[in-house]
């Protein structure tokens, strides 16, 4: 079983040193989702939302959320990301929409808390924006479907199962 990183021998938090890791290519991609009512869907879609610009908000907040996850998260390592990717497409199926969040980084450790958190903004935005009309809208599942680079190499998850893959 592998052991927490972040977890010292006596139990306590602290910051992984990543002062002796190989500079590499990492990137990683998270997805999610936000459900809502077709009728809300509908109005984002065709730019009628009193708010303005849903999707254009929402990847604006997605990029800079990324680039503030080590303010975020207690133990992430600051990182100077050098791409952030937001798709935000709409789903009639939900009815709603999907989020996609990529991050790439040349640097000694991985970005995927920066692409979950991209993501996770992206979707809080569109609720933000909507909610107005709309409060029961859902968000999630909300998960890292790839990453690259690094000591563990690629990873991408296999949806036949929704388990880990290669």
């Amino acid at each position: 079983m592998a052991k927490l990183t972040h977890i010292n021998q006596s139990g306590e938090a602290h910051m992984v040193d990543v002062g002796d890791k190989s500079i590499s290519s990492r990137i990683a991609v998270a997805e999610g989702c936000i459900k809502m009512q077709q009728a809300t869907l509908t109005m984002i879609n065709t730019g009628n939302a009193k708010k303005g610009d849903v999707i254009a908000t929402a990847r604006i907040a997605g990029i800079m959320a990324a680039k503030k996850t080590s303010d975020l998260i207690p133990l992430c390592h600051p990182i100077g990301l050098s791409k952030v990717t937001l798709e935000i497409n709409p789903d009639n199926s939900l009815p709603g929409f999907i989020v996609r969040a990529t991050t790439k980084v040349e640097g000694k450790t991985g970005v995927e808390m920066e692409a979950l958190t991209a993501c996770s903004i992206a979707c809080l935005t569109i609720y933000d924006m909507a909610k107005a009309v709309d409060r029961g809208m859902e968000i999630g599942p909300i998960r890292l479907v790839e990453k690259s680079g690094g000591k563990s190499g690629h990873w991408k998850i296999d949806n036949a199962n929704n388990s880990d893959g290669t």
